[in-house]
């Protein structure tokens, strides 16, 4: 255990946002003894082509108690729904409390910017609340923080307005297998919905074990082409040898708001990444 504990939290717009994107970091911090909490700001009811409402809810929920369980987290689920979810003064207040009240260190969130209209809202949401989390008037029932936290945004790969910029990537590569469980908790999305709807049901092999390996290996090649994008970054924080071998990884980009992200603060936000004193360029 650490001597100083960081509170670590994930905002994802959806269960399995969160372990998509930073199930890995997550298991490194708690692997460090460090504080994890994941958030799915909206309840999930509409991700399937065949269950909805509140009989996909149950699914989701159980699924991502089960995913949290895998680290020994809490995963919460917020009541707001799947697919129609905006920035609104509700909203607001709602992510106000709930960071207020767990006074993380460092949040990570989607840009404001991706695909998904509950991803967009979800990153300015968090965007949003940031310097409101200072103001005591604001959400009054809920004491304010005397400092806001560090903010970083989750990868993705839209390029308009602005493409992805990241400050920081962690070698994943250790923790993979860990990543993949908490991924396969969400047997909902990876062998039903998104087998469905991104048209690869017929590569689903049968039975939990083999689908557990074809959902690793899937996941694996997914994410590889990171690496590569951003292998100067990972040479230039791992140094030149083992940034060279890094094969998975995850990136993250500083937010403007919030306490900024730093050369100074990065060794204690990111403890697993090797000492700035320690690593050759």
């Amino acid at each position: 255990m650490n001597a100083v504990t960081l509170r670590i939290l994930v905002i994802g717009a959806h269960p399995d946002d969160c372990e998509f994107k930073a199930g890995g970091v997550a298991t490194l911090y708690r692997a460090g003894g460090h504080d994890v909490r994941f958030v799915s700001v909206t309840n999930g009811e509409s991700g399937h082509h065949r269950l909805s409402g509140a009989e996909l809810v149950d699914v989701r929920r159980a699924e991502a108690e089960a995913a949290g369980q895998v680290l020994g987290i809490r995963y919460d689920l917020l009541d707001f729904r799947d697919g129609f979810l905006e920035p609104t003064l509700e909203a607001r207040s709602q992510i106000v409390a709930l960071i207020r009240q767990y006074h993380p260190d460092l949040v990570l969130t989607h840009r404001p910017c991706d695909y998904h209209p509950d991803h967009r809202a979800t990153g300015q949401l968090v965007c949003d609340a940031s310097y409101l989390l200072t103001v005591p008037p604001v959400v009054p029932d809920v004491p304010a923080l005397r400092e806001m936290p560090t903010i970083a945004y989750l990868s993705d790969d839209f390029q308009k307005p602005c493409p992805f910029s990241p400050s920081v990537v962690v070698d994943i590569e250790p923790v993979m297998e860990s990543v993949v469980d908490m991924l396969d908790c969400h047997r909902s999305q990876f062998y039903d919905w998104l087998a469905y709807n991104h048209g690869y049901e017929q590569e689903l092999p049968q039975g939990p074990s083999a689908r557990k390996g074809w959902l690793g290996d899937w996941f694996r090649s997914h994410i590889a082409p990171l690496a590569d994008k951003y292998r100067e970054l990972a040479t230039a924080i791992y140094g030149e040898e083992h940034g060279r071998r890094i094969k998975y990884i995850e990136a993250f980009e500083p937010c403007e708001y919030g306490t900024p992200l730093t050369e100074a603060n990065r060794q204690r936000l990111f403890p697993f990444l090797p000492s700035t004193s320690g690593r050759t360029a």
